[in-house]
């Protein structure tokens, strides 16, 4: 429930939850490159980690939170080592897809595949961001 409307809060069914140190850094990345929106932020205890937080990216919701080895959490992925989980986003036009990478890749990250019209029908491009996620961009080739 929403303590300030005692409705209940619309939770996702399913969402990425991404292990990203520093998450501070990621936040303004996110922000900066796919308009991300913060729905919700809990500092750690200590004072110099992001314990949880949910961004809004293209009206879902992406979860992530800094490493915490203490608590027997799994390691941040290294930048460029082979990744098991990709997000993939659905953008309307090929103009967002292009702009995004070109934005993404400004910022620090790598372009895993340039943006390219898909055999598939898409215009489709992949980013590594500078943290070692992956990210599939997606929109209609015809848009």
């Amino acid at each position: 429930m929403s303590p300030e409307s005692g409705k209940v809060t619309e939770r996702p069914r399913v969402a990425p939850y991404l292990t990203v140190s520093p998450a501070l850094a990621a936040i303004t990345f996110y922000t900066t490159v796919f308009g991300a929106q913060q729905r919700a932020l809990m500092p750690a205890l200590d004072g110099m980690r992001i314990m949880h937080c949910e961004l809004s990216i293209n009206g879902a919701a992406v979860m992530l939170s800094d490493a915490f080895p203490e608590y027997g959490q799994i390691r941040t992925p290294i930048p460029g080592e082979p990744c098991t989980m990709s997000v993939s986003l659905e953008f309307d036009t090929k103009k967002e897809v292009d702009d995004i990478f070109a934005k993404a890749t400004s910022l620090g990250a790598k372009g895993e595949t340039q943006p390219t019209n898909s055999f598939w029908g898409t215009r489709f491009a992949v980013i590594r961001d500078p943290f070692g996620h992956r990210w599939m961009l997606n929109a209609p080739a015809n848009s």
